[in-house]
C-alpha cells in the first residue's frame, strides 16, 4: 500500500530521459506557487477531497450524540436498542471504520504520497536551475544562503498547500454544518456563531497581511544567518590564521540578533491572535451553553438539541484554534517562498542561444576579433583586443596583475557575455554554441584548485566519467600523484582512490590537490588547454616533473598558459603581453627581452620567482 501512494510522483523524473534544458519558475508569488503545486494537481485534488469526507465524518458525530440523548430521553430502556438500532450500527460504523479509513486515506495522501516527493521535486528543479545560473551568480552571494533557499523553499511549499487545503475544510464544514442544524431548530442558536465568524474574519483580516511580512523577514535573516556560518567554516583556516575567532563571532552574532528581533516581532503577532481567539472561543462557547440551555428551559428545544448544540460549537473553536496554527504556519512559509522565490525564479542571465549547436573542433584556432568587455562598467576592462592563435600553438599571456588575462580566458569560455566583438574557435562564434560542447573542447588547470568532496577517483574521472579505471591510474601517474595518493586515508577508513578529500579538497596539501587536477585534465584531453598558474602550488622538484607531463600533454592542442613566474612560459612559441586589456607587445622570450619594454621589464623585476608588482 505504501508503494502504492509512493509511485503517484517522482520527485527527480526519469533518469533515463532527463531534461537538459529544466523550466524556469516564474516570478511572482502566484504563478511561482502554482508552478510547482500543479505538477501534483491529482494528489492535492484528493487530498482535497479526503479532507472534506473527514471534516463531514467529525461533524457527524455531534449529530449523533444528539440524537442519542434525545433516543435515550424518550424511549423506554427496555424498548432502546429495538428502536434504536440502526442509528447505534450507523454511529458505529462511522466511529469504527468510515472515520478511521477516511482518516488513514488522508495521512497516506498528505504524508505518502505528498510530504517527501513533492518536497524533493521542487528541491531539485530548484537546484537544477540555480545550478544553471552564470559564475558570477555564484560569485555575487553566499553559497549557504543559495543552498539554504533551494533547501527551504521544497518543505514551505508542500506545508503551505497541505495546511490550505486541511484548513479550509475544518472551519467550512464544521460552521456551514453548525448553522443549518442549529437553525433549523432555533435561529437565535446562529447567534454566538455567526458573531464569532465575523469576528474571526476581522482578525485573520489584520493579523495574516502583517504575518506574511514579518515571517518574509524571519525568513531572510535565517537564510544570511546559514550564508555567514558556512562562509566562516568553509574559510576557518583563513579565520584562525588570522586570529580572528572574535571577529567572526562579532560578524554572526549581528545576524542573529536582527533574525531575534524578526523572529520575536512575528512570536507577538502570532501570540495576539492566539490570545484573542482564545477569548473569542470562550465567549462563544458560553453563549451557545446559555441560549442552548435557556431554550430547553423555555421548552423551545429538547436535551437532544443541548447535546448536540454544545459538542458543535466547542468542535468550532477546537477547529478554530488548529486552522490558526495551520494559517500560521501557511503564512510563514509564505514568507520561506517569497524569500527563496528570490533566488530560485532569477531568469539565467547566460543562456544558449534556440538554435545552438555543438562545437566541433578540428584544429583548435582561437580568434579574438576586436572584443570588448568591462563587466558592465563605462571605464571597461578590455578594449578592442584582437588576436589570433593559429591552431596547435602554445601562447603565454604576461602582464601585471589586473591587465585582462585571466578575464580573457573567462571570455573564451563563455563565463560572461562580450559587450562587443566576437570570438572563434575554428570559425564558429563562442556565442552561437552551446556553453556544455564549448567547456567541453577546452581543458582548465587554475591556480586555486578546489575538489570536489567525493573521492579521488571521482574527481580524476571528473576529466571523463567513463574513464576506465587504468586510464584514471595512469592519468594520475603522468600527474605524479600516483604514489601520495596511495598512501593516502580518509576519516572512514578508506584508502588510496577510495579515500575522500574533504570539501574543496581541503584533506590534501595544495600541491596535492593541484597534481590531482592536473590528472584531471590529462584525463579530459581536450584540444585546447589553458593553464592559469597551473604549478604555482607546487614545490620546485615537483614542478620540474610535471613540467615535462605538461609539455607532453600540450602535443598537438592549443594551449593559452598564464604565470606571473615567467620562467615557467619563456620557452611557449609565442608571448603576449598584455597591459589595461590591451595586447601592447607580442613576439618570443628573446624578440621581447631585445625589445626592452613591458616584458623585459617584468622579466629583470622577477626576484626568487616573483614579479615586483608595485612597480
Amino acid at each position: 500500500m505504501f508503494r502504492f501512494f509512493e509511485s503517484f510522483l517522482s520527485p527527480t523524473g526519469d533518469a533515463s530521459r532527463p531534461d537538459p534544458h529544466p523550466v524556469q519558475p516564474p516570478e511572482g508569488l502566484v504563478p511561482f506557487y502554482w508552478h510547482f503545486v500543479s505538477q501534483a494537481k491529482p494528489l492535492f485534488a484528493a487530498l482535497f477531497v479526503a479532507g472534506f469526507s473527514v471534516s463531514v465524518l467529525d461533524a457527524s458525530v455531534p449529530w449523533f450524540i444528539g440524537r442519542l440523548v434525545r433516543a435515550i430521553a424518550s424511549t423506554p430502556r427496555e424498548l432502546f436498542f429495538g428502536e434504536n438500532h440502526a442509528l447505534l450500527l450507523a454511529m458505529v460504523a462511522v466511529v469504527l471504520l468510515v472515520r478511521p479509513a477516511a482518516i488513514a486515506t488522508q495521512n497516506m495522501i498528505s504524508h505518502v504520497a505528498i510530504m517527501a516527493n513533492v518536497t524533493n521535486m521542487v528541491r531539485w528543479q530548484s537546484h537544477r536551475h540555480v545550478a544553471r545560473q552564470s559564475w558570477p551568480f555564484f560569485q555575487n552571494d553566499f553559497a549557504g544562503r543559495l543552498a539554504s533557499r533551494v533547501m527551504d523553499t521544497g518543505p514551505a511549499i508542500r506545508q503551505s498547500a497541505i495546511a490550505g487545503i486541511t484548513a479550509v475544510w475544518g472551519i467550512v464544514v464544521y460552521g456551514v454544518t453548525a448553522l443549518t442544524v442549529l437553525g433549523r431548530i432555533d435561529a437565535v442558536l446562529m447567534v454566538p456563531i455567526v458573531a464569532w465568524f465575523c469576528a474571526y474574519a476581522v482578525l485573520l483580516r489584520f493579523i495574516v497581511p502583517r504575518l506574511r511580512d514579518r515571517s518574509k523577514r524571519t525568513s531572510e535573516m535565517k537564510s544570511l544567518i546559514v550564508g555567514r556560518v558556512v562562509d566562516g567554516y568553509t574559510n576557518i583556516l583563513t579565520v584562525k590564521l588570522f586570529a580572528r575567532l572574535a571577529q567572526e563571532d562579532r560578524h554572526v552574532r549581528e545576524v542573529f540578533d536582527q533574525h531575534t528581533v524578526a523572529y520575536r516581532s512575528q512570536m507577538r503577532l502570532m501570540s495576539t491572535l492566539f490570545i484573542s481567539l482564545q477569548a473569542m472561543n470562550a465567549l462563544m462557547l458560553v453563549g451557545e451553553t446559555a441560549l442552548a440551555v435557556t431554550a430547553w428551559q423555555g421548552g423551545r428545544v429538547d436535551v437532544g438539541t443541548v447535546a448536540m448544540a454544545i459538542p458543535l460549537t466547542w468542535q468550532i473553536a477546537s477547529a478554530a484554534g488548529w486552522v490558526a496554527v495551520q494559517v500560521t504556519d501557511m503564512f510563514e512559509n509564505l514568507g520561506t517562498i517569497q524569500e527563496g522565490m528570490m533566488t530560485i525564479a532569477r531568469p539565467i542571465a547566460l543562456q544558449d542561444r534556440a538554435d545552438a549547436g555543438e562545437l566541433a573542433v578540428d584544429r583548435g584556432e582561437i580568434r579574438f576579433d576586436a572584443i570588448r568587455f568591462g563587466y558592465g562598467k563605462e571605464a571597461g576592462l578590455i578594449h578592442d583586443l584582437s588576436l589570433r592563435i593559429r591552431a596547435g600553438e602554445k601562447v603565454g599571456l604576461v602582464g601585471r596583475s589586473g591587465a585582462g588575462k585571466t578575464t580573457l580566458v573567462n571570455l573564451l569560455l563563455r563565463f560572461h557575455e562580450l559587450e562587443g566583438g566576437r570570438i572563434l574557435v575554428d570559425g564558429q562564434d563562442v556565442a552561437g554554441v552551446t556553453q556544455e560542447s564549448l567547456r567541453g573542447a577546452v581543458s582548465v588547470v587554475t591556480q586555486d584548485t578546489s575538489l570536489l568532496h567525493r573521492s579521488i577517483r571521482e574527481n580524476i574521472a571528473f576529466g571523463r566519467p567513463d574513464a576506465a579505471e587504468a586510464d584514471i591510474v595512469a592519468a594520475a601517474k603522468r600527474a605524479h600523484a600516483h604514489e601520495f595518493i596511495l598512501g593516502l586515508e580518509d576519516w572512514q577508513g578508506r584508502r588510496g582512490y577510495d579515500a575522500h578529500v574533504g570539501e574543496r579538497g581541503v584533506k590534501l596539501s595544495g600541491g596535492q590537490r593541484q597534481r590531482v587536477a592536473i590528472a584531471r585534465v590529462i584525463l579530459k584531453d581536450a584540444p585546447i588547454l589553458v593553464l592559469d598558474e597551473a604549478t604555482s602550488a607546487l614545490d620546485s622538484e615537483v614542478e620540474a616533473a610535471i613540467q615535462d607531463s605538461l609539455t607532453a600533454l600540450m602535443g598537438g592542442k592549443t594551449v593559452i598558459a598564464i604565470a606571473h613566474r615567467l620562467s615557467t612560459i619563456a620557452r611557449m612559441d609565442r608571448l603576449i603581453v598584455m597591459d589595461h586589456g590591451r595586447v601592447v607587445e607580442t613576439g618570443t622570450h628573446a624578440e621581447l627581452l631585445a625589445r626592452g619594454g613591458i616584458y623585459a621589464d617584468l622579466w629583470h623585476r622577477q626576484s626568487g620567482g616573483f614579479i615586483d608588482e608595485a612597480a
